[in-house]
């Protein structure tokens, strides 16, 4: 009886330290996150990804995974708001975070206050791409409204990357005198000029780079060395303009399904991690202007420099912007259904 006893007690104190490994095994299990970002972003989170992971499992003991999904920023944004669980969502401007507060409160009104610089980690602005040794001569905004000139930029309607061009070219006209007339009537020849609107920036890309169509790409500063790197130096070369537009690149906390998931801590520390000094760092690798100011300043060399203007100066921010020019039968449908 007394080794029947023993074998019992034995039995139970097994259970109970198996389910103790269970339940400790259960705390440190593998963790993963859903990014959902832009078009133009992919090896930046290759590389931004793979050293957070680094990070959290020195700092916690924890395996993570990041998965990443890609696509034309407002397309992105609308399939998180149609269901798309994304635990941080990284957009190149704000409206297409603000539409998670609009279509169903996915995230709170305020997700730009809960980080730095306005939720902005970093930014970019827009350049022009033409074929090597520049056989159309161009040189700046005025350039791309000539009848010789075939312009290739993404859907203003679904890339964040093609409204900033469409700005860019407006707060061109603005900021060298022009009034809002001209400044419509030089974005109507502008588009005129377009024979292809890819959905997102990467297909504009392949369109002036693989199938050779166009004469300019208007694209951001950050992909000039990606497709130098991917296609070959000696195709293209860069043309800076004498004026560009601030492309902000906005991060933001996904509410609802971070709290749905219990990943909220997890999603914080990831995006909080971008604004580190070894985060900036990253960004300036990858030809992303950092908002640190000693890292931009250790990679100033990197970034064109040129006069600058935001949504926020120009047009009154991205709210006003987007009902102005973008929405339903706002000024680019306009443009875009005029006769040629």
């Amino acid at each position: 009886m007394r080794i029947a006893g023993s074998l019992r007690g034995i039995a139970l104190a097994s259970c109970l330290a198996l389910a103790f490994a269970a339940v400790s095994t259960a705390a440190r299990a593998d963790a993963t996150l859903l990014n959902v970002s832009y078009d133009v972003t992919r090896e930046f989170y290759k590389d931004y990804n793979a050293a957070f992971v680094r990070h959290w499992k020195a700092k916690t003991g924890r395996t993570l995974t990041v998965n990443q999904s890609h696509g034309g920023s407002s397309k992105q944004a609308r399939a998180v708001a149609d269901g798309l669980e994304a635990d941080v969502i990284s957009m190149n401007q704000a409206s297409d975070i603000d539409i998670l507060h609009a279509r169903g409160g996915l995230i709170s009104a305020d997700w730009a206050k809960r980080l730095p610089n306005g939720g902005v980690p970093y930014t970019s602005t827009t350049v022009f791409l033409v074929r090597q040794g520049n056989p159309k001569n161009i040189r700046d905004w005025d350039d791309l409204v000539r009848p010789d000139v075939k312009v290739i930029l993404p859907n203003p309607k679904t890339s964040g990357n093609g409204r900033y061009s469409y700005l860019a070219a407006w707060g061109y006209v603005r900021e060298n005198g022009g009034d809002e007339a001209k400044a419509r009537a030089f974005v109507g020849r502008l588009l005129n000029n377009v024979p292809v609107l890819d959905g997102g920036g990467r297909g504009a890309t392949t369109t002036f780079t693989q199938r050779g169509i166009g004469d300019v790409l208007l694209t951001f500063e950050n992909e000039v060395e990606l497709i130098e790197n991917e296609l070959g130096k000696g195709r293209f070369q860069v043309v800076v303009p004498s004026v560009s537009i601030v492309a902000e690149n906005p991060v933001a906390v996904v509410d609802k399904v971070v709290d749905k998931r219990g990943t909220r801590a997890l999603a914080q520390a990831y995006l909080e991690y971008m604004y580190s000094p070894a985060g900036q760092e990253i960004v300036a690798r990858h030809n992303f202007r950092p908002g640190n100011a000693e890292v931009f300043a250790r990679h100033k060399q990197r970034f064109a420099s040129l006069r600058l203007f935001t949504v926020r100066k120009a047009f009154g921010g991205w709210t006003q912007a987007q009902k102005q020019h973008f929405d339903d039968g706002a000024i680019l449908d306009q443009l875009l259904a005029a006769p040629r």
